[in-house]
């Protein structure tokens, strides 16, 4: 059995020390992507990446070589990771529980209003400064250049993303003709300039929370997963210290026995 658990957590160790090496380059690509507009989800990948790096490697020493630290180390943090992907992941079914998008009648696609989300999305988006980086993301991404051609009919039978939904055209319930003070106060914030379209507008800021939201909850499933696998790790993982330090003891024992065993040699 120690055998055994010292192979396979030696084999698992390998392959999540394999599988983080392209989480880093993902957290790199994203740092330098100009058309990433959730900047916040870069940092904790790169930094979950060389987590899993570090532990990978001390995990996979530990177990192929006996070294009783390593192991010790190794259990230490895993034990730290499953704590924290367990907060990040019930953190995460708060935070973006409320939301999602409206039916428009008649239409394919949804629109989305801000006071649907979590205060706390909300307070991260009405950030002047976090949302003129997102803006300018936005705009760097063309993703409203996309849909600049269609016709009339094409809004009645082709969907839009959350983003061209929120901030490439007015709200569907708009009517200009209308007073004022009866109308969604984005109807007003709409213009036609390319540059300025409804990224102003709430429900823009909307679209966007409904991207991250739905990047959240996969996000979340993918914490699950990765949990159950770190609490398999964990457990062969406590075999494997086990065995370790009965091999350092077995060791420890024979050096004590030659020390103290008797030469019978009188030539």
């Amino acid at each position: 059995m120690s055998r055994v658990s010292n192979t396979l957590i030696g084999f698992l160790n390998l392959l999540t020390l394999l599988v983080s090496i392209p989480i880093i380059g993902g957290g790199l690509w994203m740092a330098k992507s100009t058309a990433t507009c959730e900047s916040f989800l870069q940092r904790p990948l790169m930094i979950v990446g060389f987590v899993i790096l570090l532990v990978s490697l001390a995990g996979f020493i530990g177990a192929c070589f006996h070294v009783v630290w390593a192991l010790w180390m190794y259990l230490a943090v895993m034990l730290f990771l499953i704590a924290a992907l367990l907060a990040v992941t019930v953190f995460g079914f708060v935070v973006v529980g409320p939301g999602g998008g409206v039916d428009v009648p008649g239409r394919v696609y949804k629109e989305y209003h801000l006071q649907s989300y979590s205060p706390w999305l909300r307070k991260r988006i009405e950030n002047p400064n976090y949302w003129m980086t997102v803006k300018s993301c936005i705009l760097g991404s063309k993703t409203c250049s996309k849909i600049v051609m269609w016709t009339p009919a094409d809004y009645w039978t082709r969907n839009l993303s959350p983003i061209q939904s929120g901030c490439c055209k007015p709200p569907s319930a708009c009517d200009y003709q209308a007073p004022m003070m009866t109308q969604d106060p984005d109807c007003y914030k709409w213009n036609n300039d390319p540059n300025l379209l409804c990224y102003d507008c709430d429900s823009c800021k909307a679209g966007v929370l409904e991207d991250v939201r739905r990047d959240w909850h996969r996000l979340s499933i993918l914490n699950i997963i990765m949990v159950l696998l770190l609490i398999l790790i964990y457990f062969v993982g406590c075999c494997a210290y086990q065995n370790a330090k009965r091999v350092d003891g077995y060791n420890s024992y024979e050096a004590r026995m030659y020390k103290a065993r008797p030469k019978w040699n009188f030539y």
